[in-house]
């Protein structure tokens, strides 16, 4: 994958990412096969390459940013990816109207807005839980720094697991049974 330096942008740590799709798969190698994923804010897109890498149906990228969405493409692109992705160039309010007038239902929706725009955080979990985009068990994770927390509840999103790993924390959410 293409090297995020100099682009102003930090990709999620490699680390971080082994323990995120352990988490996910808990065991089952085939546990992410045919999901469908949102990576908002995706940067280099690290994390959705990831889950076409163990099998997932499809993925959509998300990133405003000029260099992050060419880069994108680029690492895409350099590891023969060609299929089992949409990239939009947009803001995630945007993406978010546009894949619910599409009809886009996903099983994981992942989002890594630059930690100082904490905001964005609160801005994006209350437009997820107010929206039609998660499936009945999806689930939303935020990376976040370990000293910011985003919320426990952004009702019907409720979050049942945080993980912390060095200054970088993951906080799941998913709807409270019976939303």
């Amino acid at each position: 994958m293409l090297p995020a330096s100099g682009q102003g942008l930090r990709p999620t740590s490699d680390r971080l990412r082994e323990t995120l799709f352990d988490v996910l798969t808990a065991g089952n190698p085939l546990a992410l096969e045919g999901t469908a994923w949102i990576d908002l804010y995706a940067g280099t897109g690290a994390v959705g390459i990831e889950a076409i890498s163990r099998g997932s149906g499809v993925v959509h990228f998300v990133d405003a940013a000029p260099k992050a969405f060419d880069l994108i493409r680029r690492n895409l692109r350099s590891l023969g990816v060609n299929a089992g992705f949409k990239v939009l160039d947009m803001d995630v309010g945007q993406a978010l109207r546009t894949l619910q007038q599409r009809s886009v239902m996903a099983d994981f929706v992942f989002l890594d807005p630059p930690y100082e725009l904490t905001q964005e955080y609160t801005k994006t979990l209350a437009a997820l839980s107010a929206s039609s985009l998660l499936k009945p068990q999806g689930i939303v994770i935020a990376e976040h720094i370990n000293k910011f927390d985003p919320g426990d509840a952004f009702e019907p999103l409720r979050r049942y697991r945080k993980l912390e790993q060095g200054d970088s924390a993951l906080s799941f959410y998913r709807k409270a049974q019976g939303s």
